[in-house]
């Protein structure tokens, strides 16, 4: 294992080099090249050129999209360094989401993402419905490591910013496709922007229709699961009533049914109906489930935005971003992905949330920056009802019902200032303010023997004193950055940076008996009715260029992160106990790289590359043999941080081969390495990825004009088998599940452009 650590560590230090030396052998293949459009980030909360952006970020335009054959977020999976980002834990509507290693412990709602998602500025509070389509987007920033000053509390380990395309005030402009492939997928994308008045009014409407048989077959009744069945939409109005002051008013909505999302038992089932792991051999999209009628997975999400941006001067904008969303997820998973009737649930969500910002933005010829104030009112009710009649051969029905609500404030500030063309300071300062209340109520409805063993539980109520009341809680942190930058050109830039992230605590959502709230501190059993803030001090630095014309763009950094009171959701060593825990301290360093180049005007290559070296120095958990434990002896951890793999690589490529008068036809494909990780914080042998390369082609055909285009893809040509996500409840009949990827699929695109 540390000869392996070692190998990598060598090899991403050569990456690294070798991206800050390339510039000579880039540039002697790219001489003659057609001069590439400028790429224009909002990573700091203004549009600015990528290269001058002291941030570790990666952009995503539509036409990069295209070239990935993305049709929601998870299309971007392995394509930045050190980005993880999946379909998530038995739904088809959540995205699981690490970077750098950093995500969410546990898929539960009142949990916190550990990695934010904006749309147009509009945060979006829960990992459920998070797997949004991409057809109308603009681009896509990813921004790594924390973003706690800027983008506030749950950016820990980075962002998400999706920038919707708005309408043109002037042009009428639209497109289209419908696309057919494996599993009789159709795809159907409609975008159109039209004025309404000249230069004052315009509207845009986009809609996306997404319908898949399912992958996997239960080979017991040959039903399909594992499908894609949704509808979204959005429209923007955008309005300029003055040349100082421009409105946009969005709207926003997604519908998804779908049936089950199966996982496959990796470890051997117990209870009364024992089930050997792997039940079907080898993978091969085979799973069954003990649900037998019409238990699927909805999901109602909509959203409406005002954005307002008022000039006030030529150097100064206030700007106003009013936001409400309702999340309505109802979902039925089988986490153990088997006839037996043992980690069966029904998980019903009502979300709903209210934000607030306004920012004052000031732009002058030597300094620059934003301040503002922020406000968020989030209510999450869920019920859930759990399934278990072959845990102990006894009928067992579980029936939760709780409520949270988080009440979020606060006041922030960044500012830069050019000491010289070439030199310049950024400072920035958040301070974030959170009261958060929660109360829950599990009652068992069947045997008298279970609700023995499991006896009516009510959070705080059940709790002795003087626990009984605690069910509320606040938290606060100041969040600051430091950047120091150089520009030796106009198109190349070194920077350093110091950034403090802030994740939220709060209540373990999954507390049935005082036994999941109980941990052992010191060699004590202590009851601790909350988990605390997650923290991190980030350090980085970075060289970003580019180079002929824009034709040769190149990227690399180098960060430590140091997290404190880390959380993690870890199995129990009693029957049905989650408890959670501030496990401790976890350090990652590691190294990013980004290279774009046009060799000529026809030939397109992109690279990334990331290299974590990520390690617990704490943690601090008090289960013990037999238990399994993740310091087992209190004195060594043996675990590794899970969704952590050493290594992340792409390479792809695209070139154009003119046809005269009759078009063009591209020729394009990538290819993405994810290393080896585990997928559960326990880190269990079953639940573990070995790492796993894929493949993707396509070709396209541009009419003259570019009016229209007919393209045919395939996405994983070697048909990998791969390893996603997990779920870990070992502690109810040992449930260790793994979640596949597609296997290999085709699709062919008709489309067209005005």
């Amino acid at each position: 294992m540390m000869r392996n650590r070692s190998i990598r560590t060598i090899l991403a230090m050569g990456v690294a080099m070798s991206a800050l030396s390339a510039t000579p052998t880039f540039a002697q293949i790219a001489a003659g090249m057609a001069e590439d459009e400028e790429i224009i980030v909002s990573a700091r909360r203004r549009d600015e050129r990528l290269i001058d952006v002291p941030v570790a970020v990666s952009a995503f335009g539509q036409r990069d999209l295209e070239r990935l054959q993305a049709v929601d977020l998870s299309g971007l999976q392995g394509t930045a360094p050190n980005l993880n980002i999946v379909q998530g834990r038995g739904s088809a509507t959540s995205a699981n989401i690490f970077i750098r290693g950093i995500g969410q412990p546990d898929a539960l709602q009142t949990f916190d993402p550990a990695v934010g998602v904006y749309v147009d500025g509009v945060y979006l509070s829960r990992i459920q419905g998070a797997l949004l389509g991409l057809n109308d987007v603009e681009r896509i920033e990813v921004l790594r490591g924390p973003q706690g000053t800027l983008y506030g509390k749950n950016t820990i380990g980075g962002a998400i910013s999706i920038v919707s395309r708005k309408p043109d005030l002037n042009v009428l402009t639209g497109q289209g496709s419908a696309l057919y492939g494996s599993f009789n997928q159709i795809l159907l994308n409609g975008y159109v922007s039209a004025p309404l008045v000249a230069d004052k009014l315009a509207l845009s409407v986009a809609g996306q229709y997404d319908k898949r048989d399912g992958l996997v077959t239960d080979p017991r009744t040959g039903r399909k699961y594992n499908d894609r069945d949704s509808l979204t939409g959005r429209a923007i109005l955008r309005a300029k009533p003055s040349e100082r002051l421009e409105l946009i008013l969005s709207g926003d909505y997604t519908r998804q049914r779908n049936e089950l999302t199966l996982g496959y038992a990796t470890a051997p089932l117990t209870g009364v109906r024992p089930i050997r792991a792997n039940p079907y051999g080898d993978y091969d999209y085979k799973a069954s489930t003990s649900f037998t009628g019409d238990e699927g997975q909805r999901l109602d999400h909509w959203g409406l935005s005002l954005t307002a941006n008022l000039e006030v001067s030529d150097a100064i904008t206030l700007s106003s971003i009013t936001a409400y969303r309702k999340l309505r997820p109802d979902l039925f998973i089988d986490i153990d992905a088997t006839e037996a009737e043992l980690g069966d649930v029904f998980v019903g969500i009502a979300q709903e949330q209210f934000s607030q910002e306004l920012q004052l933005k000031w732009n002058t010829d030597r300094f620059s920056g934003v301040v503002g104030l922020y406000y968020l009112d989030e209510v999450v009710r869920s019920h859930q009802e759990a399934y278990a009649d072959d845990l102990l051969g006894i009928p067992f029905l579980r029936f939760i019902d709780d409520r949270q609500r988080t009440r979020s404030y606060a006041a922030f500030g960044q500012a830069t200032y050019d000491f010289t063309d070439q030199f310049a300071i950024t400072a920035g300062l958040r301070y974030t303010h959170e009261d958060r209340e929660y109360d829950r109520l599990t009652t068992v409805a069947t045997s008298p023997l279970f609700q023995a063993l499991f006896p009516p539980f009510s959070f705080p109520g059940s709790l002795p004193a003087p626990f009984n009341n605690d069910n509320k809680a606040s938290f606060g942190a100041w969040t600051p950055t430091l950047t120091l930058s150089f520009k030796p050109t106009p198109d190349t830039l070194l920077y350093g940076s110091a950034s403090r992230g802030f994740k939220s605590g709060g209540f373990n959502g999954r507390a049935n008996s005082i036994n999941d709230l109980t941990v052992v501190v010191g060699g004590v059993p202590t009851i601790v009715t909350q988990f605390r803030p997650e923290t991190v001090w980030t350090y980085e630095g970075g060289a970003k260029g580019s180079f002929l014309d824009g034709r040769v763009r190149l990227s690399a950094n180098a960060f430590l992160s140091d997290y404190k009171d880390f959380q993690a959701r870890v199995g129990g060593g009693s029957l049905a106990v989650f408890p959670v825990l501030n496990a401790g301290q976890l350090r990652i360093w590691g190294v990013e790289a980004e290279a774009a180049v046009r060799p000529t005007d026809r030939w397109n290559v992109r690279a990334s590359f990331g290299y974590l070296n990520a390690e617990y120095r704490e943690f601090n958990d008090g289960r013990r043999p037999p238990t399994f434990s993740c310091n087992p002896t209190g004195n060594a951890v043996i675990c590794e941080p899970a969704f952590a793999p050493p290594i992340t690589f792409t390479l792809a490529s695209d070139y154009t081969l003119p046809l005269g008068s009759a078009g063009s036809l591209t020729f394009g494909g990538d290819a993405r390495f994810v290393d080896a990780h585990f997928l559960s914080v326990d880190n269990r042998p079953n639940l573990r990825e070995p790492g796993y390369w894929l493949a993707n082609a396509y070709v396209q055909f541009d009419a003259a004009g570019g009016a229209w285009y007919l393209r045919g893809g395939v996405k994983n040509l070697s048909d990998a088998r791969y390893r996603t996500d997990g779920q870990e409840f070992s502690s109810v009949g040992n449930i260790q599940t793994v979640y596949f990827g597609d296997p290999r699929t085709w699709n062919a695109t008709v489309g067209f452009r005005f």
